[in-house]
């Protein structure tokens, strides 16, 4: 037998171990789903500094996010090294819009007696204001933001639910209904959009009585509205029929197969007046806070809310701003791109009208659009946000490798996709693993930066704390930039003085909410 043969025989013997190994191996999708192949993403991923350089593009050019930032949350997740060497590559001088943290000369202690530092609770009660049965204090800030069974495969669902039972925080769970993958473990808001699926009768309206029995079914701590979201303001949701099996078809009431297109209003309400009066009805009969999502555009509805809710006993209990940087959803291109504020305009705006109207310390903030890293994090706190939601991270933290095919059902990680073979690749008990410890990481980051800045909540930095540099050699303060005064995006006095002393007792909030 010749050399050639025998080494032929060799790499074949070679090649097929490694490819039982591939599809045995339960930590990374990628090479479960395309054995031996896949190596050649983890080559090229591990040679793409270089690539990079000399090739293609820097760590800053690739959108939606960055080499750098999708490495940290990778690293995050594995609780691997995620500082970075050599000092940073941005160009600051000259980068417009770049956010400059200003520490103090003496930082906050950064020792939590007998808690725990990846622990940061929010900074008001949910429900508080308006007295709710079942009013609660989040244990976590940072939080899972609303992302469908549907949109995403059952394994990511189970991840991100047995994920948010470790970090202690709470699972949106997207306006495609409640499925048996929202009840691992994980708490839950649940998202109510226009098809109201899930608590919807035969023809397809609301039904009250299924929405109790469905709540009351399921760990479910709030109730989100969604009115529009930063993917697709103005249209509703868009699940495409290569991704409606039967099993989602039942859960929803559509037709498998085919797109599933939420209408792009509700039809249980019309202005904000009956949304109110909606949001009510609700929260009477469930006893949960009940809130509203969206995306921020025209400014008559904020405006309509804000003087509805100071001059009537009417309210929502918290408001979730989406940027329209946002997106795990299928959008067309001019929605994705055009439609919406971005969140930092978005949620600025939205925060001086209530401001204007004394009900912003009344109402629990929570921003969404790509807000899952600390510097983002800390600027929307000190815009006003009580909570940060977090999807596209998420997704990372469980796999996602940004290959934007959300869209097509055909997502080579498992994540988003409803294909048997391509899903079968995410191990959910690793990867809600990965979710938790890239949520700790967060919330410690975040810790972090509150400290540097003498603070020992993220809610408590001001605007003022903040500088944005113009590109010229010059900087304003957040507080200039987004026509804040002095003490916006605060909480109450009482607020200010509850956390901070659940900061000093070791992060841990109240059982029984204060009201």
């Amino acid at each position: 037998m010749s050399l050639l043969v025998i080494f032929a025989l060799v790499f074949l013997v070679v090649l097929l171990a490694v490819a039982i190994h591939d599809l045995l191996q339960r930590h990374h999708a990628i090479l479960r789903n395309f054995p031996v192949v896949g190596h050649l993403r983890f080559i090229l991923e591990m040679i793409g500094p270089e690539l990079r350089q000399y090739i293609v593009t820097d760590n800053d050019q690739e959108r939606p996010f960055s080499r750098d930032h999708r490495r940290w949350v990778y690293a995050s997740s594995k609780k691997t090294n995620n500082y970075f060497g050599f000092g940073t590559d941005q160009d600051m001088e000259i980068a417009p819009n770049y956010l400059i943290v200003k520490q103090t000369a003496f930082p906050h202690p950064s020792a939590i007696l007998g808690g725990s530092e990846e622990y940061l609770p929010a900074a008001k009660v949910m429900g508080g204001n308006r007295q709710r049965r079942l009013a609660f204090q989040p244990a976590s800030a940072v939080n899972i933001s609303g992302m469908s069974f549907g949109a995403l495969s059952a394994p990511a669902t189970i991840a991100l639910n047995e994920g948010v039972a470790l970090a202690g925080c709470l699972h949106n769970t997207g306006e495609g209904g409640l499925s048996d993958y929202h009840r691992r473990g994980g708490e839950l808001i649940f998202q109510l959009g226009t098809g109201y699926f899930s608590c919807c009768n035969d023809q397809g309206r609301f039904d009250m009585s299924r929405l109790v029995d469905l709540v009351s079914s399921a760990p479910v701590r709030a109730i989100e509205i969604k009115l529009s979201q930063g993917a697709k303001p103005g249209l509703g949701g868009v699940l495409p029929g290569a991704k409606v099996t039967d099993e989602i078809a039942s859960i929803r009431g559509v037709v498998a197969g085919r797109d599933c297109v939420s209408p792009s209003t509700h039809s249980a309400f019309r202005d904000a007046d009956s949304l109110l009066d909606f949001v009510e009805s609700i929260a009477d009969k469930t006893g949960l806070p009940v809130g509203i999502k969206s995306a921020v555009g025209e400014d008559e509805l904020w405006r309509d809310l804000a003087k509805l809710m100071a001059t009537t006993d009417r309210g929502v209990d918290f408001i979730t701003i989406d940027g329209g940087e946002g997106g795990t959803g299928a959008a067309p291109l001019a929605f994705a791109d055009h439609v919406s504020l971005p969140f930092k305009v978005g949620m600025s705006r939205v925060y001086r009208i209530f401001r204007e109207y004394d009900m912003a310390e009344r109402v629990v903030f929570i921003g969404s659009g790509k807000l899952g890293f600390p510097d983002a994090a800390l600027l929307a706190f000190s815009l006003g946000c009580d909570m940060i939601n977090v999807g596209r991270e998420a997704m990372l933290a469980i796999g996602c490798i940004q290959a934007q095919r959300c869209h097509t059902g055909r997502c080579p990680s498992g994540v988003a996709t409803q294909s048997a073979w391509l899903s079968r690749g995410l191990d959910p008990t690793l990867k809600s693993v990965r979710l938790a410890s890239y949520v700790a990481t967060l919330r410690h980051e975040i810790l972090q930066l509150t400290r540097a800045c003498g603070r020992a909540h993220p809610a408590l930095i001001g605007a003022e704390q903040l500088e944005i540099l113009d590109g010229r050699f010059g900087s304003t303060t957040a507080t200039e930039v987004f026509g804040y005064q002095p003490g916006w995006g605060l909480p109450s006095a009482q607020d200010q003085e509850a956390i901070v002393t659940i900061m000093a007792n070791g992060g841990s909030v109240p059982t029984i909410a204060r009201t």
